[in-house]
C-alpha cells in the first residue's frame, strides 16, 4: 500500500515533465513559423521595393552610404549630412507610390490594317469607375520602337480621360501598339511603378499594290484556255478517236464509231492550257541594291498575286527560304557554342525547300504574309528560287521572277532554264528611279521599272507586242 502510494508522485511528476516538454516544443515550432513568415514578409517587401527603384535611385543609394561610411570614418559633417539627405530623399520618394489605382482603360485603333504612308489614328480611353477621385498618373502607349506619353491628370468620380495618338506607317512590317501601362515615379526619377493594363493590338501595314486591269495581264489573258499538243480523255478541243483501252471511262466511248467498226471507240482530246500564275519573290540581299528596291519588288510581287486572286486565277506566290545550313548569330551576350545547330539538324536544312508559299486564299491573306517578308543574306538567291518553285509548283504557265537591279543577265538566263518548256518566264527588275522598258531575250521576257506605275504600263506593251 505504501509503494504504490509512493508511486504516484513520481508519475504525476513525469507528466507534468512532459506536458512542459511538449510546450516548449510547440512555442519553438510556432516561434520558428513566425520567423519564417516574417522572413517571407520582408523578402517579398523587399522584393516589391527594389523592383520600383530605378537606376538613378540606386545610384542615389550607393552615394548615401558611400558619403555615411566616409562622413563617420573621417568625421567629415557636410558628407554625413550629404548622405543622410540623400536616404531620406529616397524614402520620401516612396510616397509617391503610395495608393492604389482602379482605372478601367481601353485602347482603340479604328482599323487593323492598313497601306503603307497612311496615318492612323489611336484612342487612349482612362475611366474611373471607383467611388473615389483617384490621382493623376503618367500613361504609356508603345507604338512599334516608339512611345506616346500622356500626363493623365487626377480623375473624379465617375470621370473619363480621353487623348488620340497617330501612329505613322512610313515602312511595311506589323507594328505593335500597347500594351498600355501607367507609371507613378516621382518628380526626381528616383522610384517608378509600372502596371499593365490593355492588351497589345497589331496593326498590318500592307505595301503599296497598284490596281492592274485585267486586260493588262495579257500574258495570262493570250494563255487561257489555248489547247496544247498534250492528249487527254476529257477537255474542249475534240482531237481523234481510238481505241478502247481498260481504264477509259464509258461516257468517253463514241457509239456511232463504236457501232460502224464493232469495236470500242473513245473520243481523245487536246489538253488545253489553264493559267497558272506563279509570283517568286527573291529575299536574298545581295539580289537588290538597296532596301528601296526590295520594297519596289514587294510591291509589284504583291500587285500580280492580288490581280490574280481579283480574278479567280490560279496564283501561287512563293519567296526565298533561308539557306541550308545557315547559322543565325547568336543573341548578344549568349555563351559561345549555344548558338551552334545541334548533332542531326544540319541534314533537316539540307532537306529544307528553297521557296516558302505565301497564302492565296485571299488579298488580305497575302498582303499580311507580304508584311513578314524581308531581305536577309541568309536567302537562297534567284537561281536557287527558280529551281525550287519549279519543282514545287505543279502546272505553271506564267512565272514572275522579280528582283533587284544586281542580278546579271547570265544569272537570269540560268534561272529561267529551270521552267519547263512552253512556260512563259516573265522577269521583273525592280531598279529605282531606272528608265522602264521591255526587252526579249530568247525566250525571256524582261520588264524594268523604276516606279510601281510602271508596272502597269509594261504589262500593258507586253500585250501589244
Amino acid at each position: 500500500m505504501s509503494d504504490q502510494d509512493g508511486a504516484r508522485p513520481n508519475g504525476l511528476g513525469e507528466d507534468t515533465a512532459d506536458g512542459r516538454l511538449a510546450a516548449l516544443l510547440v512555442r519553438a515550432v510556432r516561434a520558428v513559423g513566425a520567423v519564417r513568415a516574417a522572413g517571407a514578409l520582408l523578402v517579398r517587401t523587399w522584393r516589391r521595393a527594389t523592383a520600383v527603384v530605378t537606376v538613378l535611385g540606386w545610384s542615389v543609394l550607393a552615394s548615401a552610404a558611400l558619403a555615411l561610411a566616409t562622413g563617420y570614418l573621417l568625421g567629415w559633417t557636410e558628407l554625413v549630412v550629404l548622405g543622410w539627405a540623400g536616404l531620406a530623399l529616397v524614402l520620401a520618394s516612396f510616397g509617391f507610390l503610395v495608393g492604389r489605382t482602379a482605372y478601367q482603360i481601353r485602347l482603340r485603333v479604328p482599323v487593323d490594317r492598313v497601306v503603307v504612308g497612311e496615318r492612323v489614328p489611336g484612342e487612349l480611353i482612362v475611366r474611373n469607375p471607383s467611388g473615389r477621385r483617384l490621382p493623376g498618373v503618367g500613361v504609356e502607349v508603345p507604338v512599334g520602337l516608339g512611345l506616346a506619353e500622356f500626363a493623365m491628370p487626377g480623375l473624379a468620380r465617375g470621370a473619363h480621360f480621353e487623348d488620340v495618338f497617330i501612329v505613322p506607317t512610313m515602312r511595311r512590317g506589323i507594328i505593335p501598339i500597347g500594351p498600355v501601362r501607367t507609371v507613378r515615379a516621382d518628380p526626381v526619377g528616383l522610384v517608378r511603378r509600372e502596371l499593365v493594363w490593355a492588351e497589345r493590338v497589331d496593326l498590318f501595314v500592307h505595301p503599296r499594290t497598284l490596281p492592274i486591269p485585267s486586260m493588262s495581264t495579257g500574258f495570262i489573258r493570250d494563255l487561257e484556255g489555248n489547247p496544247t499538243r498534250d492528249l487527254t480523255n476529257l477537255d474542249m478541243s475534240f482531237h481523234a478517236l481510238r481505241e478502247y483501252v481498260p481504264g477509259d471511262e464509258r461516257r468517253s466511248i463514241h457509239w456511232k464509231s463504236t457501232a460502224k467498226t464493232g469495236r470500242l471507240m473513245v473520243r481523245q482530246y487536246e489538253e488545253s492550257r489553264r493559267s497558272h500564275l506563279l509570283v517568286a519573290l527573291s529575299l536574298a540581299a545581295d539580289d537588290y541594291a538597296d532596301d528601296e528596291e526590295f520594297e519596289l519588288a514587294v510591291s509589284v510581287a504583291g500587285s500580280l498575286g492580288v490581280r490574280a486572286i481579283r480574278d479567280a486565277r490560279t496564283v501561287s506566290v512563293v519567296t526565298s527560304a533561308v539557306a541550308p545550313g545557315a547559322v543565325r548569330h547568336s543573341a548578344p551576350g549568349r555563351a559561345p557554342g549555344q548558338g551552334q545547330h545541334r548533332p542531326g539538324r544540319s541534314d533537316r536544312n539540307r532537306r529544307r525547300p528553297a521557296a516558302e508559299r505565301l497564302s492565296t486564299l485571299t488579298t488580305t491573306r497575302l498582303l499580311d504574309d507580304l508584311c513578314r517578308v524581308d531581305r536577309t543574306k541568309d536567302a537562297l538567291p534567284l537561281g536557287a528560287l527558280a529551281q525550287s518553285a519549279a519543282d514545287a509548283v505543279a502546272g505553271i504557265s506564267v512565272a514572275f521572277l522579280v528582283y533587284g537591279s544586281t542580278v546579271s543577265l547570265a544569272e537570269l538566263r540560268a534561272a529561267a532554264t529551270h521552267f519547263p518548256g512552253g512556260v512563259e518566264v516573265v522577269a521583273v527588275v525592280c531598279a529605282t528611279a531606272s528608265v522602264p522598258g521591255l526587252r526579249r531575250v530568247a525566250e525571256l521576257s524582261v520588264l524594268t521599272i523604276g516606279f510601281l506605275e510602271d508596272l502597269q504600263h509594261s504589262l500593258a506593251r507586253g500585250v501589244d507586242a
